[in-house]
């Protein structure tokens, strides 16, 4: 079986259901089993992480980067990095703020690098941009037109039970679909 892992940290619960999203789309691909992992538990979980074909990494957007709970299993990463653990695996990422832009872009290029560092092969959005003109809605997928990995926005005064919106879920689903897929391919040709 190829093996996803998705690694995440979610400080109020909305990066959490952003997470799920993400899990329901790569469980969509017959023969990949999904491992859901918070930063926590993936930091007890190392030898999982080497096992897997691939890893999507989620964070908040704090302050326009991801959290420092993130940052710490980033850095706890290092002998993973030393080791070359992660090398040739697929890596992705998604990430949550409260407001439309949020700087999520550049939380999505710190993962990029972070996946880049340990020898990873990134795999964006593959979705045209959502709610881009006349005729566009906030229910289209990728509404907030990201290419780098799945952005969703939730309102502060929400909790996760209302945001992120469905459309973000579903665009969140939609990156897991299409990184379970690629890990699948990559194993099929080892």
């Amino acid at each position: 079986m190829t093996q996803v892992s998705i690694v995440y940290h979610s400080g109020y619960g909305h990066t959490a259901e952003q997470a799920k999203a993400v899990a329901r789309g790569a469980q969509k691909v017959a023969g990949v089993t999904v491992n859901l992992l918070t930063v926590d538990e993936a930091q007890q979980q190392w030898d999982l992480l080497k096992a897997s074909d691939a890893i999507i990494f989620g964070s908040p957007t704090y302050m326009g980067s991801a959290s420092g709970q993130f940052k710490t299993f980033m850095d706890a990463s290092s002998k993973a990095w030393y080791t070359r653990d992660w090398k040739d695996k697929i890596a992705a990422g998604f990430t949550t703020s409260a407001s439309q832009s949020g700087d999520k872009l550049s939380t999505l290029i710190q993962l990029a690098v972070f996946a880049a560092q340990h020898g990873m092969i990134w795999v964006g959005q593959d979705l045209l941009p959502g709610n881009n003109n006349s005729n566009g809605s906030v229910n289209d997928l990728n509404r907030l037109g990201s290419f780098l990995g799945a952005m969703a926005q939730a309102n502060a005064d929400q909790g996760p039970d209302l945001a992120p919106i469905q459309s973000d879920l579903l665009t969140a689903e939609h990156l897991g679909e299409r990184v379970a897929s690629v890990a699948l391919r990559f194993a099929k040709a080892a």
